[in-house]
């Protein structure tokens, strides 16, 4: 597994990490012993880095990594990134005492002392441009209570405007061979300015695995069946913002480019992982060989000049008039 810096003066996380909504329940069903045993498979295969958010099954996610942690006694030799915002006060009632609150019962699950990062969880663009927002996790930092602070954000706009504050360690963002907008404007400022890129989906919900079929269906209680149209929540958070048959055609065509000794899934998430703006990208996993399988892209070689070249015309000629919703 290798390591990149978590900004310039942060510590060194694996560029691998392990995003743990779907251990929230919002993918399906995972069993609480399950989860610990793909927490675990993660970190032994070399991953280091967790993002979770307070709203993941209500708190289900933190408490699981908290368990994890006690289990293995691993306090301290982890990187835990956590969010706020979605659970409580959105969209519009947020207030020191609330991110303080937040912050509490996070630290109370998670079963540590300080948070290495806190980002704000896709709250409103208002919100983002607000002194006072960025004010109050100052407290926080000097309080002890984390260590560094970032924004998860639906847009690139978004992106733009939190890199605006200087205090912003991190942005998390959608950014994936579906969605290659951030290499136009926010992948360069993020370098130039010492700001972390973690990317979440780098999967497209599950699409660049290249295993959907447009027969492919979905539990009731997993997103990718109740927003695939963004009937809950922002559209681009399931499935890229593509609609789902159009997402399965696009994959497919990927297919014949995807190198030999390599899955598509690792082929795409090592495309990420050749920017060299990105920190981490954080796939998630429903089962352990998946949490492996993941982990094993940061040791693949590059992808060619040529072959990303290809993948860039790709987008511009077959995809980015496709996707939906804020982007």
């Amino acid at each position: 597994m290798h390591h990149r810096t978590f900004t310039p003066a942060g510590p060194p996380v694996s560029e691998v990490g392990i995003g743990c909504w779907q251990i929230g329940g919002e993918w399906g069903e995972v069993p609480e012993d399950r989860a610990i045993q793909i927490l675990s498979a993660a970190y032994d295969s070399g991953i280091t880095f967790f993002d979770t958010a307070d709203i993941y099954g209500h708190g289900r996610s933190e408490s699981l990594i908290g368990r994890f942690l006690k289990d293995r006694q691993l306090h301290g030799k982890l990187f835990i990134a956590t969010k706020l915002g979605r659970r409580l006060g959105y969209p519009d009632d947020y207030s020191q005492q609330l991110f303080e609150q937040c912050v509490d019962e996070s630290l109370l699950r998670l079963g540590v002392e300080t948070l290495d990062l806190i980002q704000t969880h896709c709250i409103p663009p208002a919100w983002m441009e607000r002194a006072e927002t960025w004010g109050w996790l100052d407290g926080l930092k000097t309080k002890g209570k984390i260590q560094r602070y970032g924004a998860s954000v639906e847009t690139m706009d978004e992106a733009l405007l939190c890199m605006k504050q200087p205090g912003v360690s991190s942005l998390q963002i959608i950014f994936n061979l579906f969605r290659q907008k951030p290499l136009e404007q926010v992948l360069p400022q993020a370098k130039e300015k010492g700001v972390a890129i973690i990317v979440r989906l780098p999967l497209a919900s599950g699409l660049l695995s290249g295993k959907m079929t447009k027969a492919t269906t979905f539990p009731a209680d997993d997103h990718r069946n109740y927003n695939a149209n963004g009937e809950k929540f922002n559209v681009g958070e399931t499935f890229a913002g593509l609609p789902f048959d159009k997402g399965v055609d696009l994959a497919d065509s990927l297919k014949p480019r995807v190198r030999e000794g390599e899955t598509m899934a690792q082929f795409t998430q090592r495309w990420i992982l050749d920017h060299d703006a990105v920190t981490a990208i954080i796939p998630g996993a429903s089962k352990v060989a998946q949490a492996q399988s993941n982990a094993a892209v940061s040791d693949l070689p590059r992808l060619s000049d040529e072959l990303h070249g290809e993948l860039a015309a790709w987008y511009q000629r077959d995809v980015k008039d496709h996707i939906r919703g804020a982007y």
